[in-house]
């Protein structure tokens, strides 16, 4: 028996922040049914009691694993993915991983991915145990989810499982199990593994009660030296103790498992934001903590009333039900566009001050936009960030991808759970994709790895 890191749950918050229903006044002069300061006045009153600073995080390397390079035959990357529904869990791990190897020729996969939705912790641990050994393959990681894609299909909030195989010829995968230890004032990462001149790309599953992502993710380039990690948080788990990990034969219920590809790989990693940007650039000329008291020399809430008040009605109502702010990438760009930001939520706002409240400070002399975030802005934004990664000369035909979208996006923002697996094989050319909805996404923007939010993160493979 383990005793289990108490943390608080993202998605717990996530609750907190929404606004019970009833038409309020707007300060705006407008009658809509939820007012921007008032959703955001409750926001922040949600968050200052719910959210701390996280307290330093110390990374502690880990002992090198074994090497596990295959240096067979093989010449050629071959990926493979299935997707089961079945009258047990068990059942559709094996369904979904003979799909997989289906695509292999008969080769024995280097690396597989396992994501489970659906069924009690103890039946997804076993649907996970059952797909890995039903592979047998070299390297295994995998976690419970609230919904997974595969073989052009999303499925969220029944019981399923998702199935990822590779053969990737005379590449190194590296695994490793990251365990979290907290005191009153230190909260410490065990496991995290060495750099390596080869090292190309890494991929993080965690747990969202108990790792503290956005701290590792800020310690990890003076370990890793920069290394682009894909990945997200496990989702779908209603109690703290809930998530299965799965790292080849292990299944936790904490901390995260991961891999990094060294060798001869090749790989990019690319993160949909999924929003647009709206009114004008400004510069941040007043903070406290996470709080933003001024942009242009102006109350940061002013600004954002303002911002909705010149909207169009339909725009005005995205505002209220959702407004985003984007954090400059480059600082020195002289014109921004829907790429160049790293997007976080506004979590709430003082009147009293006129601040806004982010997720994460933010400096002085920043250059920051408001952002929106709908169904066609994420659409274009997903598109445009397959294309642009498509010509980038990488590779010349995509072998399959790993995807890792938001559980806030398909039904809930597409109205169908297809809709990124659809994008993402119709924008990279290959039908080779799986991947599952996460609590919280994982990818490279502006050459750091951060934690982000209703985004989509794609890890493609030539």
């Amino acid at each position: 028996h383990r005793t289990m890191l108490m943390t608080r749950r993202p998605q717990a918050a996530k609750r907190g922040w929404k606004v019970g229903r009833g038409r309020w006044r707007s300060v705006i002069g407008h009658t809509l049914t939820v007012s921007l300061f008032t959703r955001m006045r409750e926001m922040f009153d949600d968050f200052s009691k719910t959210t701390r600073l996280p307290a330093p995080v110390w990374l502690v390397r880990a002992s090198p694993p074994p090497n596990n390079l295959d240096t067979g035959t093989m010449q050629r990357t071959m990926i493979g993915d299935g997707l089961a529904q079945a009258e047990t869990l068990d059942e559709a791990a094996r369904s979904a991983a003979d799909s997989a190897l289906g695509a292999l020729g008969g080769e024995v996969p280097d690396l597989a991915f396992v994501f489970v939705s659906g069924g009690t912790p103890d039946e997804m641990a076993s649907a996970l145990i059952s797909a890995r050994d039903r592979m047998g393959a070299r390297t295994t990681i995998g976690c419970s989810a609230q919904g997974v894609m595969g073989r052009g299909r999303g499925l969220e909030g029944v019981p399923c499982v998702s199935v990822w195989a590779a053969v990737l010829p005379d590449v190194l995968v590296r695994s490793f199990h990251l365990e979290v230890i907290r005191d009153a004032e230190t909260t410490a990462v065990m496991g995290t593994p060495s750099a390596r001149p080869s090292d190309v790309v890494g991929v993080l599953l965690g747990d969202p009660w108990s790792f503290p992502a956005e701290g590792f993710l800020q310690g990890v380039p003076n370990v890793l030296h920069g290394l682009p990690l894909a990945g997200g948080m496990a989702s779908g788990s209603t109690y703290r103790g809930d998530t299965r990990l799965l790292l080849n034969e292990h299944i936790y219920d904490r901390g995260a498992v991961g891999i990094v590809l060294g060798g001869a790989v090749s790989a990019k990693v690319v993160v949909s934001q999924g929003c647009r940007p709206v009114g004008l650039p400004m510069t941040v000329t007043a903070v406290d903590g996470v709080r933003i008291r001024t942009l242009a020399s102006r109350s940061a809430l002013d600004q954002a009333i303002d911002l909705v008040d010149s909207l169009g009605d339909e725009e005005r109502a995205m505002a209220i039900a959702g407004l985003q702010l984007g954090i400059a990438l480059d600082e020195y760009s002289e014109e921004f566009s829907h790429g160049d930001f790293l997007v976080r939520s506004i979590l709430g706002a003082d009147r009293s001050d006129g601040s806004i409240a982010l997720g994460q400070a933010v400096s002085v002399g920043t250059t920051v936009q408001f952002q929106l975030r709908d169904e066609v802005a994420a659409r274009h934004d997903l598109s445009a960030t397959l294309s642009s990664l498509r010509d980038g000369g990488l590779f010349d035909q995509c072998a399959g991808a790993l995807l890792i979208t938001s559980n806030g996006r398909g039904q809930g923002l597409f109205t169908s759970a297809d809709h990124d697996i659809e994008v993402v094989r119709l924008g990279l050319g290959t039908d080779r994709v799986a991947g599952f909805f996460a609590d919280g996404e994982i990818g490279p923007a502006g050459g750091r790895n951060h934690l982000h939010g209703n985004s989509a993160t794609v890890l493609a493979f030539g």
